[in-house]
């Protein structure tokens, strides 16, 4: 059955899931405050670099079937189900900020005069979806004929239409069998394909979606004080993690040593979580999740400082090439990315950083001068940092690469590279955490 569904927000997050449920055959209105995503978003076209969206976008808003406006009034008495994709950043003290869904709830409340079902998909601390529905039944015409549900995302960027078009799991949390019915209705597409779903409360909702970011922050955060371990004992991070990895209780997902997580999401969410056990008084949780954040500035930090160490111990004015701005490949997300902080590090040191990513677009900043090609980019370079996992860098022709720098050292921070083709080239590349092959 077709129903009309609204998205407010279309970010990255919003736009995506707008996409699927109109792929998934709802008729479906965006809505967002800048008119100028609007637009965008109108023409099919996409503001953001993600694989697979701006197709689904054309096809979709050239049916009609999808498109966006900045009216809530276009939405409130015409959708069935209103989902709420608005982002929840950090704010004072690493407190998730949730003044957008509070914007949110304000314009469309008083607007909404018939029942209606509304569904978080924004990471939010526990409790904040009885809060909402409060705050909803409060200021609606309709008053208790507002319901909240919640129906976290787990979408990896890069891979957002494929984790929502073919998601690993679905997760509803409710409190009545009117708005379950009406989720599995919306997902009748992937529970058919037998998408597990889980179904819950709303409170186990609101956790499981930062449950399992912390998790995947906590292997990446160990795997890489293994790799610190393996550095200073001398033995093979990357052997060390597929041995490990084969024990099914562990696997070997998100095992790779490296410069750390970050990104929009792991970040911000696992903060948050910090914050709200300490809210609820559980400590533990918040010391262990300090100290997977802990390990995790650390490494970007002992990668500027082992370049610092290959350039000699200065880096004063010196021409440090950096391969990679996005967080990760398959974006121009450059919110906390790895690659950055530490070309921040090395400029505060007095490097000359130059800059080179083949979709993130950085503002002018002070410091860096970001190019067009690898090739500027290595020219009379003296420490070539490898920082985002692009194909296109493991790609690269390590013998014409070493004609353009003045020093043939390359630091791998994401032991993607072919390390005998550097080495045969004449190339000294360092890997963190493979020492016993440097």
């Amino acid at each position: 059955m077709t129903l009309q569904i609204s998205v407010i927000g279309t970010n990255y997050l919003g736009a995506t899931h707008a996409a699927g449920m109109a792929e998934f055959g709802h008729d479906v209105i965006g809505v967002d405050i800048d008119p100028d995503r609007v637009k965008t978003l109108n023409s099919g076209q996409s503001h953001i670099f993600e694989v697979g969206l701006e197709p689904l976008l054309a096809k979709h808003t050239a049916t009609g079937r999808l498109r966006f406006t900045t009216d809530y009034a276009e939405i409130a008495d015409w959708a069935d189900v209103h989902f709420l994709a608005l982002g929840t950043p950090s704010g004072p003290g690493g407190a998730a900020d949730l003044s957008q869904l509070h914007s949110a709830i304000d314009s469309l409340a008083p607007l909404l005069t018939k029942p209606c079902l509304v569904v978080g998909k924004s990471t939010v601390p526990v409790g904040t979806a009885l809060a909402l529905e409060a705050r909803l039944r409060e200021k609606a015409p309709i008053g208790d004929g507002v319901e909240v549900a919640w129906n976290p995302e787990f979408l990896r960027e890069a891979y957002a239409v494929e984790d929502t078009l073919r998601p690993d799991r679905l997760v509803f949390g409710t409190h009545s069998k009117e708005a379950l019915a009406t989720l599995e209705e919306i997902y009748e597409i992937p529970i058919t394909d037998r998408t597990p779903v889980v179904r819950c409360d709303i409170a186990t909702a609101e956790l499981i979606k930062v449950a399992a970011n912390s998790f995947l922050a906590t292997k990446i955060s160990f795997i890489n004080a293994m790799a610190q371990m393996c550095q200073a004992a001398g033995g093979d991070v990357t052997l060390l993690a597929d041995a490990i990895g084969f024990d099914k209780r562990i696997g070997r997902e998100f095992l790779n040593a490296g410069l750390g997580f970050g990104g929009g999401c792991l970040p911000k969410d696992i903060a948050a979580l910090a914050v709200r056990a300490d809210e609820l008084g559980v400590g533990v949780l918040s010391e262990f999740i300090h100290a997977v954040e802990a390990i995790n500035d650390g490494q970007r930090l002992e990668l500027a400082e082992l370049a610092i160490d290959q350039a000699g111990g200065d880096v004063t004015g010196k021409r440090i090439a950096v391969l990679g701005a996005a967080f990760k490949p398959g974006t121009d997300d450059t919110r906390n990315s790895p690659a950055l902080t530490v070309a921040d590090h090395l400029h505060a040191r007095g490097a000359d950083v130059r800059i080179y990513d083949p979709q993130a677009r950085l503002a002018p900043r002070e410091g860096f001068t970001q190019v067009a090609s690898v090739e500027q980019a290595l020219l009379g370079a003296e420490v070539v940092l490898h920082l985002t996992e692009w194909p296109e860098f493991r790609q690269l022709n390590p013998e014409k690469l070493g004609e353009l720098v003045k020093s043939k050292i390359i630091i791998d921070g994401r032991l993607k590279l072919h390390a005998p083709s550097w080495r045969n080239a004449g190339w000294k590349l360092v890997q963190i955490g493979r020492a016993s092959t440097i």
